[in-house]
């Protein structure tokens, strides 16, 4: 019997390391991408990573977006802004609130 023990703890140990490690290393915008509403209004503009896409939407990770308050986020998204079609009657309150603290977890990271 104690030939086998060692073998088992050590594969529970790289196992339980193996899994926290995939954990830490899940893509940063995996939450906003994920999300059905982000899926269906955004991703076209601004790509299915959030990077933005080229001649359309701007990249909502490491740029304006990060600087931008939860208020000022939620005012272009309902509103508008340039090229940026309005989404305060399309979406309701909690979707907009729902994608601007998605955003702002993206660029936390």
């Amino acid at each position: 019997m104690k030939t086998y023990s060692f073998p088992i703890i050590l594969c529970s140990v790289l196992f339980m390391l193996t899994a926290s490690a995939f954990a830490e290393n899940s893509p940063a915008d995996a939450t906003l991408t994920a999300n059905p509403v982000y899926q269906k209004n955004c991703e076209k503009c601004h790509g299915k990573t959030a990077e933005g896409r080229h001649f359309a939407g701007p990249s909502l990770v490491f740029t304006k977006a990060a600087a931008m308050s939860a208020d000022d986020l939620h005012n272009m998204i309902a509103n508008g802004k340039g090229h940026m079609p309005k989404f305060g009657g399309k979406l309701t309150a909690e979707e907009i609130d729902t994608l601007v603290k998605e955003i702002q977890a993206l660029n936390k990271k």
